[in-house]
């Protein structure tokens, strides 16, 4: 049962030494794999594989550990996981087991998960220091089911340090393999959405539009990467809206957030149109705005360029917009504010953009409280652009034009930074008002 790995041993193999290359060889490194999550009593959720996992050795089963060590000449990477067990295997499918990782995964040993505590046992008696991936609930719960042992790991937990940050910024920066796979994740993501807009209709209900996206990903070997948002007319001010279980009725809009996975790599487009085939004046107007702002921030996405460029040329159109439709009656100092904290996040209240990679929402660019809130963009970057405009019936605590009422637009594209300027990895995917509308009048 020879697996068929996403990238090269080798390549794995570089991520490793770039990491260790940040660590003492007095230190251990200890990657663990999520939990698998339970749904409904005997019903678990589809499991993935932990993104450290998967970034360096690859390793998409559940109970697993990655533990490194120097032997004082060479660092020893022992990938623990379940062993074969034939009556689990017929229930659940076939497992690598330890013979199977050893032999095709890239580390240089594997044992049984069952063998970790004791081993563990050894490494606290040598008072090494450790670096684990955070939340590491599953090494935790280890520990918990071991407590017979625990006087072996008095003080273990405080000689642990986060391991993340410096697994952050190595994954921050993709490979040429890693840019293949996002390219292939973003060209069926655009053609699911395609498919959406050429079988909208009025009266439709948001769950078939969903259900179109999800099953163009599963026909081309994928699958979602978020829970898909579809959200049809005052559903479309709704940020992460995601019941996708109304009926989008004649003359509204209609927000499709969704983006497809393929080998643990994201995407992550959103489109907005007219579920008829035509926008009216108002939605015009907002689009405009949403559009001209998404390409003033996608032109600012250039090397060397602070991250929050991009988020202040967006509020910057943004806020022009707003100004010049008479939605807000103030200046244009006032609608954006001393620090980007002005009137326009009545309407634009969240980012412009984040990184994307093996999670949506992808690591290395900045974090709360940190006093670094991003890096500057580099070549092999993934970010994403997605400004937009909510004007939401149902609050009460802004004014809102009634022509504007229960129109939401948001439009995102996937860009790669390169050194000759920002490329639009989703393209593809229509985004002009006279290219969407003829799209769908002309299904």
């Amino acid at each position: 049962m020879m697996p068929k790995l996403p990238f090269t041993k080798s390549e794995y193999e570089q991520r490793q030494e770039s990491l260790l290359n940040s660590i003492s060889k007095n230190d251990i490194v200890i990657i663990t794999t999520n939990d698998v999550m339970i749904r409904s009593n005997d019903v678990n959720y589809s499991f993935r594989a932990n993104s450290y996992m998967l970034y360096l050795c690859g390793w998409e089963e559940e109970n697993s550990i990655l533990l490194m060590e120097n032997n004082g000449s060479n660092w020893i990477k022992t990938l623990y996981v379940n062993p074969t067990n034939t009556e689990k295997e017929i229930w659940e499918g076939r497992r690598q087991g330890v013979e199977g990782a050893r032999k095709f995964w890239p580390v240089d040993n594997a044992k049984s998960i069952h063998s970790l505590f004791q081993d563990l046992v050894v490494v606290k008696s040598k008072n090494k220091k450790i670096h684990i991936n955070q939340k590491p609930k599953y090494f935790v719960d280890l520990i918990v089911e071991n407590l017979e042992s625990i006087d072996s790991f008095d003080n273990f937990l405080s000689n642990v340090n986060d391991v993340n940050i410096l697994i952050d910024k190595l994954r921050v920066i993709k490979s040429n393999s890693e840019i293949k796979h996002m390219r292939a994740s973003c060209a069926i993501a655009s053609s699911a959405i395609i498919q959406a807009m050429k079988k909208s209709y009025s009266g439709m209900g948001e769950w078939e539009l969903q259900a179109i996206i999800e099953q163009f990903y599963k026909m081309n070997k994928s699958q979602t990467s978020y829970i898909p948002i579809i959200g049809g007319g005052d559903n479309s001010t709704i940020l992460h809206y995601k019941k996708n279980n109304s009926v989008i009725e004649e003359g509204s809009l209609v927000l499709v957030d969704a983006g497809c996975e393929i080998n643990g790599y994201a995407s992550d487009i959103t489109r907005t149109w007219p579920i008829n085939g035509t926008f009216t004046k108002e939605q015009k107007e907002i689009y405009k705005i949403v559009l001209k702002a998404q390409k003033a921030a996608i032109e600012s996405c250039q090397v060397g360029f602070d991250w929050n460029k991009m988020h202040e040329s967006s509020v910057l159109h943004i806020s022009e917009g707003l100004l010049e439709l008479g939605i807000i009656d103030t200046d244009l100092g006032d609608i954006i504010g001393e620090n980007f904290d002005g009137r326009y996040r009545d309407f634009f209240m969240h980012g412009t953009g984040h990184l994307l990679g093996l999670d949506v929402h992808d690591v290395g660019g900045g974090r709360k409280g940190d006093d670094n809130p991003g890096p500057s963009l580099q070549p092999g970057m993934i970010v994403t652009v997605e400004p937009g405009l909510y004007f939401s019936k149902w609050r009460s605590d802004v004014s809102i034009p009634d022509k504007y009422a229960g129109i939401g637009i948001r439009i995102e594209d996937d860009i790669l930074i390169t050194e000759n300027g920002p490329e639009i990895i989703t393209k593809s995917c229509p985004k002009e008002i006279e290219d969407i509308e003829v799209l769908i009048r002309n299904k």
